[in-house]
Formats: C-alpha cells, sequence, structure tokens
C-alpha cells in the first residue's frame, strides 16, 4: 500500500441494529478535507440521498478530535491538517433488501459501495483499498465480490483493491452462508453466488445455463473466437439474492446483483423450463449484456459520474432499451427458449406498450431524461404520462433491426460491434448511432430515428413484423383493458389501481383507490344488482347488455357511476406459420 492509499476497513457493529461500522484512512488529508456520500447509484436513475443512514461520523488527527461541519445532505468539511494521516469514522444503518443500497442481519450481509464508502473530494484518482472483517459471531460467512483481492482468506474476508473511487463503488460485496459455483466462458473465470436457495435448488443447471448465456454474449462482441484477451472483464462474479418474493438486478463493471423469488430457480428433477426461471434467464441476460452496453459504451452525459446530484442523458432507450431487445433474443441464440417462448415474450413487449396512452404523451428520448422523476417515481398516472425506455427501446431495437435485415445489407448486430469500436470504454452520442448506421447502410438514418425516438408516432410494428412472415392477430382483450383501467381482485371488491386516459372508466368517473363493490346491469338496473369480486366476473354478469351502474366505494362514500361498455378492443397475438421452420426468425 502506497502512502496515498486510502483505506476503508467495513467491521458489523450490530447484526439485530443492522449497523456496519467503517473506518477510513486518508493518509494525505487536504486542510480543510471535504468529504460526501452519493445521493444515487448507477445504474438506478433516482437519487436515494444514502446519507440519511450515515450516523456518528468522528474524525481523528494526532490522537485528538476533529471538527466537523456539514456543508449540504451529504457533505462534511473536516478541519485537520495536511501533515498527518486522518481518520474517519462512522456508523451505516443497513436494512434495504434490493440491490441498490445495503442488507445486514444475522443470515446475510450486502452492500454497494455508494452506501458506506464516503468520497474522498480531490482523490478520487487514488488507489482505494477495503478491508473486509470477519464477522466473530458468524464463522461459516464468506465473502464475494468483484474488487481484485490483495490479502484475503480462504473464506473471502481481508483487503481489496481498486484503482479509483469508481471502481471501488462499483464492485457490490455479498457475506454470508451462500452457494458458490464457478465456470469458464471463453477464457474468463465466472463466479455465481446463491444466497437463501430452497434445497431443491438445481446448481448444476444454473451454472450451464449462465455458461450458455456468457459465451453467446462474449462471441456476440468479440465474434466466434471471443476470449480474455477481448473483453473488458476478466473476472465476473454473478451475486443472487432469492426471497419468498422480489424481481430485479443491477450492473456492474465485472460483477452483478440479482433478486428473484426462491420458486424461480431451477429445481432439481424438474427438466422442464418455468415461466419464472425463464424471466431470470433473461434478467441474467440482461445484466451480463450491460457488462458492454453501459458500463463500457456509456451516454456521453456519463462519461464521468456526478455523484452529489443526477446525471441527466437522454439514451437510456439505447443502453437498457437495446439491451432488452437482446436479453430474450440470445437467450433463443443460445438455446435457452424455443421460438413460441421467444415470440410469446416479445409479444408481451409490444402490448405492453400499445396498451399504454403514455406512448402518444412522451417520446422515448423525453423518457430517458426523466427517468429521474419520472419511471422511478411511479403513482396512479404514470401510464397515461409516460412511456417506458425498457420496452418501447427494445421495441425500437426491433424495428431498426428489422428494417436492416430486410435491406440485406447490415443487421443490428453491425450496428452494435461498431459502436464498440467506434466509442469503447468511451463515451456514446446519439450521433455516433447515425454515423455508425450511416457507414454499415450508405444512407442516413436520421428521420427514422426522429419518428421512432424524437416522436409519439406509433412505430411500424406491423407491416416489419409481416414482412417477416410473422402472423399479427388482434384477439379481444381483456375486460381490464376494454374498460381501460388496471385492477386487483379482492374479497372487499374489485381495487382500482391505474384508469388510463381516453378509457370507458375515465368518462363514468371512476378513479384510482376505488373499491368497485358491485353494480346494477342495465341503464335501468334492468338485469338485476349484482356484488363484484372479480373484474372478469363482468362477462358473465352482463351477457350482452352494455350498461351498468357500478358501485363505488371512495373515501367511504358509496357512490353510483353509470358505465357504458365500449366497443371490444383489441390485443396483439403473434403466429408463426405452420410451414416455417424454427430458427428462421432473422437473428435467431
Amino acid at each position: 500500500m502506497t502512502q496515498t492509499t486510502l483505506h476503508y476497513t467495513v467491521e458489523v457493529a450490530s447484526l439485530h441494529a443492522h449497523l456496519y461500522r467503517i473506518r477510513l484512512t486518508i493518509p494525505v488529508p487536504a486542510a480543510q478535507q471535504v468529504v460526501s456520500l452519493p445521493v444515487w447509484i448507477p445504474g438506478s436513475y433516482l437519487v436515494r440521498e444514502f446519507a440519511k443512514n450515515l450516523q456518528h461520523l468522528q474524525a481523528q488527527q494526532h490522537g485528538k478530535a476533529c471538527a466537523i461541519s456539514q456543508q449540504d445532505k451529504c457533505t462534511w468539511a473536516i478541519n485537520c491538517d495536511a501533515d498527518a494521516p486522518l481518520s474517519l469514522t462512522y456508523e451505516v444503518y443497513a436494512l434495504d433488501n434490493s440491490v441498490r443500497t445495503a442488507w445486514l442481519d444475522a443470515s446475510r450481509g450486502f452492500f454497494n459501495g455508494t452506501s458506506l464508502c464516503l468520497r474522498v473530494h480531490g482523490q478520487e484518482q487514488q488507489t482505494h483499498h477495503l478491508q473486509v472483517m470477519p464477522v466473530v459471531s458468524q464463522a461459516t460467512w464468506q465473502v464475494a465480490t468483484g474488487l481484485h483481492p490483495v490479502k484475503v482468506n480462504k473464506q473471502g474476508f481481508g483487503t481489496y483493491s481498486a484503482a479509483d473511487y469508481d471502481e471501488l463503488v462499483d464492485c457490490p460485496v455479498e457475506m454470508g452462508t451462500f452457494w458458490r459455483g464457478e465456470f469458464t466462458a471463453c477464457g474468463v473465470h465466472h463466479q455465481f453466488v446463491v444466497a437463501g436457495a430452497l434445497p431443491s435448488f438445481d446448481t448444476a443447471r444454473l451454472l450451464a445455463d449462465t455458461q450458455k448465456i456468457c459465451e453467446t454474449e462474449i462471441q456476440f462482441w468479440h465474434g466466434a473466437k471471443g476470449s480474455l484477451q477481448d473483453t473488458p472483464h476478466k473476472r465476473y462474479v454473478f451475486m443472487l439474492n432469492a426471497v419468498d418474493d422480489g424481481f430485479g438486478g443491477l450492473e456492474h463493471r465485472n460483477s452483478t446483483a440479482l433478486i428473484c423469488g426462491r420458486r424461480d430457480l431451477p429445481r432439481v428433477g424438474e427438466p422442464q423450463t418455468s415461466e419464472g426461471y425463464t424471466t431470470l434467464l433473461g434478467l441474467i441476460s440482461h445484466e451480463y449484456f450491460h457488462t458492454w452496453n453501459v458500463k463500457q459504451l456509456r451516454p456521453f452525459e456519463l462519461a464521468r459520474y456526478d455523484y452529489s446530484q443526477e446525471n441527466y442523458t437522454p439514451l437510456l432507450w439505447f443502453f437498457e432499451g437495446f439491451t432488452s431487445y437482446y436479453d430474450d433474443l440470445l437467450l433463443r441464440r443460445a438455446g435457452l427458449i424455443v421460438d413460441a417462448v421467444y415470440f410469446k415474450l416479445l409479444n408481451k413487449t409490444i402490448n405492453q406498450v400499445m396498451q399504454t396512452p403514455g406512448r402518444q404523451v412522451q417520446t422515448v428520448a423525453q423518457s430517458s431524461f426523466d427517468a429521474w422523476v419520472k419511471y422511478y417515481r411511479q403513482d396512479e398516472n404514470t401510464p397515461n404520462a409516460t412511456v417506458s425506455y425498457y420496452t418501447k427501446g427494445a421495441l425500437v431495437a426491433l424495428c431498426l433491426d428489422l428494417t436492416l435485415r430486410a435491406s440485406r445489407v447490415a443487421t443490428l448486430d453491425d450496428v452494435m460491434r461498431g459502436l464498440w469500436q467506434r466509442c469503447k470504454a468511451g463515451p456514446m452520442q446519439e450521433a455516433d448511432v447515425l454515423t455508425v448506421l450511416q457507414e454499415l447502410t450508405g444512407r442516413s438514418w436520421k428521420k427514422k430515428i426522429k419518428a421512432w425516438v424524437h416522436s409519439t408516432a406509433e412505430l411500424p410494428l406491423r407491416a416489419l413484423l409481416t414482412a417477416q412472415g410473422l402472423k399479427v392477430h388482434d384477439d379481444e382483450a381483456q375486460m381490464a383493458q376494454r374498460l381501460g383501467l388496471r385492477a386487483v381482485d379482492g374479497a372487499a371488491g374489485v381495487q382500482i389501481k391505474v384508469v388510463l386516459r381516453g378509457g370507458a372508466a375515465e368518462r363514468a368517473g371512476l378513479v384510482s383507490g376505488d373499491e368497485w363493490l358491485g353494480l346494477e346491469v342495465g341503464a335501468r338496473g334492468q338485469g338485476g344488482s349484482w356484488r363484484l369480486n372479480k373484474l372478469d366476473e363482468l362477462k358473465v354478469l352482463l351477457g350482452t347488455e352494455k350498461k351498468l351502474t357500478a358501485w363505488v366505494s371512495r373515501d367511504k362514500r358509496l357512490l353510483r357511476l353509470p358505465l357504458s361498455l365500449p366497443p371490444k378492443s383489441v390485443t396483439w397475438r403473434l403466429s408463426v406459420p405452420a410451414d416455417r421452420k424454427a430458427g428462421q426468425w432473422p437473428g435467431v
């Protein structure tokens, strides 16, 4: 360790109080050293105010306490000299069982550096060491992290190194009694750790399937002979927390933190692939693809992270949306799903966008920019005012890929690899996408990108899909879509969660939060009065009748709301002609 290496020691202060204790040693501080804790974590675009969990911050130099003055919500200035090491100690409360912050109890520990590690202003480019101390009461605990080990014991406790602050906080740490497995993909060593799994968990299958995903994606970016010399990561760690109910992931430079339901893991003796396990494989594929697309290829605006505030970019439609397009497509190329499953997943994405009125209000570029205040702060009006840069971004990728393939000049694969060669390990702008497209095809794509990304015009999905031989069916939609609402059935009645813009439910005056208790059938109730527990019961209760009066409870008041059923609405269903052979879909 050099004289300028910053050193963090992380230990458990109290398992049951969920407290980490951190000691930060700054060998050569500034005369008035400023430190701060990030307000957000890259990859999750919301100000989360991690400093709210920091307490008991103290500083010492020359064996004496130093005065600390707080500058703002997450920044402190230490009144110290520049001629001697400065030591800071503090505690962090950790009880967020997600992939974004930190967790600590008697069964498991987990943290991201953005939650625990103060940033030393002016020394972000110095080497940073992280020492993870053993937990005396938990003798069986182990450690897993993507950080480079300097001196660790066989359980993984000890000192790790990061080249700078960005790397330190981009490598989460998992602690506990977890299952660990390993495999090699294209010469790259991979480790998979799973906490909280049931005894029936099929470890061999998860490893084999994940290996196929990793090999497929390395070869996607670097060709059939892709190897350790080509990849931006020389080792990789998957950290999966299996819980009763949960789902999500967060990408990092050479690791990912994942969460899933325990029942979604593959089970010994059950060779069929459940819907939940397919979704988990898609998550693994998605986060691993981010190793290239967002961790290396990076939005221009995020070339250097500002951890103190929002970092706006209009490009999440590319970095999240295109990754969402490829996550399932690469599962198909890896042979982990069949055509029918792939088209079902694609069909689901299409309907999610088509059934969102907000697609006619917000462009996908605006959705990207507004992620900080809209996507990550969803409420009952979100579907009416926004569109997801994940789902619509994936459909933009689909349209671009199918248009390119129809030209027989290039594919979206070529575009992605072209961008990798042009911008790898550096910032990327929309202009780079347009430049690579023009270089590959010899023509401008500005009009199409403007129409698909910067306007609310409908995407040419039907024409592009049918041109590839797919059939697009207009099936009768379920009752919720027909009425224009999203609801949850319950014993007390149907709970209205969302009322969609321009639908029959909005015209009738239904509001998010209403309890729909019952109805009178017919304009004058001539069809009788009925209790309502499930929305789909309407079809049976109404028969051929189109008018009803809804009995609604709102703020303890009972309301009667006349409602007219609109003409049947439709939902898309994709199918493949019977004479089409498996694997003939472009890109498979």
